[in-house]
């Protein structure tokens, strides 16, 4: 299964990275198949200075658990993405949140889930009749299935 991660579950992640979302990215990768796009990384790298303060951390040691977190992560360049899918996704989250288009599009792109934390995210998408959006809660139970 395709899976499209959100920048908030990787801002999860690094804040917590033995709960529920960092076991699912670090051990998920025979169920799963991560993708997000580069986009991700510039969001990570503009609230650095943040993530520093929240977790304690030396900039050398978020880095390394940044790479631990990611590491199962294919980045896709959304500038890949077809313009048609970026137009409708733009329309799609006009209301919702804008700034989650490279996500979604990506999500549709690849006949992928968006995994996201942002409850206004996936119940807007839901109300448009998006259906490639799953929660930390709902893909937990499905890894956990899987697993047995």
């Amino acid at each position: 299964m395709k899976i499209i991660v959100d920048t908030n579950i990787i801002f999860s992640a690094i804040l917590n990275s033995s709960g529920k979302i960092g076991k699912i990215l670090l051990n998920g990768k025979s169920h799963f198949q991560f993708y997000s796009c580069n986009f991700l990384k510039v969001e990570i790298t503009n609230h650095k200075t943040r993530l520093l303060q929240l977790t304690k951390l030396s900039e050398v040691e978020l880095n390394e658990l940044q790479d631990l977190i990611t590491c199962n992560i294919i980045f896709i360049n959304e500038g890949l993405i077809p313009s048609e899918i970026i137009k409708s996704t733009e329309a799609i989250l006009l209301h919702i949140d804008p700034n989650d288009t490279p996500f979604v599009a990506l999500a549709q792109h690849l006949e992928a889930t968006l995994w996201t934390g942002d409850l206004k995210l996936i119940r807007g998408l839901k109300t448009k009749k998006f259906k490639q959006v799953i929660s930390t809660a709902e893909l937990s139970l499905l890894m956990d299935e899987l697993e047995e």
